[in-house]
């Protein structure tokens, strides 16, 4: 069985210790990654119906039972609570009057919970500090998967991974299962959206798809999406700033990411997980959680979208890798995939051209573009550096093979990286 440890995340949790919150969206391995990896001395799980389970005893608590147990053992120990948001609200108004005592561990998937509880006026202001849980981190990931899968499988194997609820399935080679799992799933997929979702909130939820659905049809700046969902009736003007709340927190819960455009006040939104949108995607075009969609077309979107997702698995890992902010670079007949700044300066630009086969024309042109950029650091990624149909001069040839060299024994700082 395969077993993603996510010592970056851990880390963070140990290091917001004695009070920390973990939230973040359904099924990105928060549970898996506290129980398993964080030392603690009690977990309790929260039922729909409030009652507490002691995952250890087996024991299984009313509130009121366990709000007294609790008031006994806080300050022996670190205490887990795993779906904190289902208790009752005056459990809040305890950890605020007894204050920080022992550790303390609070897990949710609720977005309620994770975008409010920490509010100005919220009783867990000033006590426990905030962990989101997101998808894999894409260099730990390359190496958690390195000594099964090279190359190109690789890099594309770690793309769709970083969503650790497909690690249990998964069977090479990947493109055929990300399409086999769409096709068998879909509703899962739905749903695991929409239980993010209080009550209160369910009527909002349509808006909130209906903004997903966009950005996986590409339209993915505030002012493109505004238009679309205002078309739809779902909001009541088309203005980007109605809409802005929307994304705010779709960002916040870590569905989307937004991406600012260098020299610009233009932001352009994603999807963090390229399942999600090949989902939203499949949903908006096809409308396939109501029709099934043949294996063989699902396959070919699969095919169609994995090298963007590609794109923006070195977007993240390349900004982490150099400790830079990304951006979108964007000119009148060019774009560049990826972009680094520092204090204002572009210093680092990247093309992703994931392909069996670059022509020496497109090398050409990918040394135009990158050259627009002085001193910056310039860097050509590719499956293998045989696709090549010709050797770029002043650019750096980064494959699959060169990227987990890196990964695994560093890279040279900036200091020495940019002369």
């Amino acid at each position: 069985m395969r077993i993603i440890p996510r010592r970056i995340e851990r880390d963070k949790i140990l290091n917001s210790l004695p009070w920390v919150m973990v939230y973040g969206r359904r099924k990105t391995g928060k549970t898996f990654l506290v129980e398993r990896f964080v030392p603690h001395d009690r977990f309790f799980f929260v039922n729909r119906d409030s009652t507490v389970l002691d995952k250890k005893t087996g024991k299984l608590y009313a509130y009121s039972e366990f709000r007294e147990v609790f008031r006994e053992i806080l300050g022996r120990g670190t205490i887990v609570i795993d779906e904190f948001h289902r208790l009752p609200r005056q459990f809040l108004d305890l950890l605020h009057s007894t204050g920080v005592r022992g550790s303390l561990i609070l897990i949710t998937s609720a977005l309620w919970a994770g975008k409010k509880l920490l509010g100005t006026s919220e009783p867990l202001l000033g006590l426990v500090r905030a962990v989101r849980i997101g998808l894999v981190d894409p260099a730990e990931i390359m190496r958690e998967l390195s000594s099964e899968f090279h190359g190109s499988e690789l890099v594309e194997t770690s793309v769709y991974l970083r969503e650790v609820f497909l690690v249990p399935f998964f069977k090479p080679p990947i493109r055929r299962f990300v399409a086999d799992f769409l096709s068998e799933n879909r509703f899962f997929l739905s749903a695991l959206i929409g239980e993010i979702f209080t009550e209160e909130e369910r009527g909002l939820s349509r808006v909130y798809e209906a903004v997903m659905k966009c950005v996986a049809d590409g339209k993915n700046t505030s002012t493109e999406i505004s238009s679309i969902v205002f078309s739809r009736g779902l909001i009541s003007k088309d203005n980007p700033g109605v809409l802005q709340k929307y994304l705010n927190t779709l960002t916040e819960m870590n569905i989307l990411e937004k991406i600012p455009v260098f020299a610009s006040k233009k932001f352009r939104y994603y999807h963090v997980s390229p399942l999600l949108d090949l989902h939203f995607t499949l949903m908006e075009k096809y409308s396939y959680t109501e029709t099934p969609v043949p294996g063989r077309f699902l396959r070919k979107i699969v095919d169609e979208k994995t090298p963007h997702y590609v794109e923006g698995f070195f977007r993240h890992l390349l900004s982490s890798m150099f400790g830079m902010r990304p951006f979108r670079l964007e000119g009148k007949d060019w774009e560049i995939d990826v972009a680094l700044a520092e204090f204002g300066k572009i210093r680092v630009v990247a093309e992703v051209k994931w392909k069996n086969r670059i022509d020496p024309g497109t090398v050409k042109r990918i040394e135009k573009n990158l050259s627009r950029f002085g001193n910056a650091k310039k860097i050509l990624i590719v499956p293998d550096a045989s696709v090549l149909g010709a050797e770029p001069e002043k650019v750096e040839v980064w494959d699959a093979r060169k990227i987990l060299s890196v990964i695994t024994h560093g890279l040279q700082r900036a200091d020495t990286a940019f002369r």
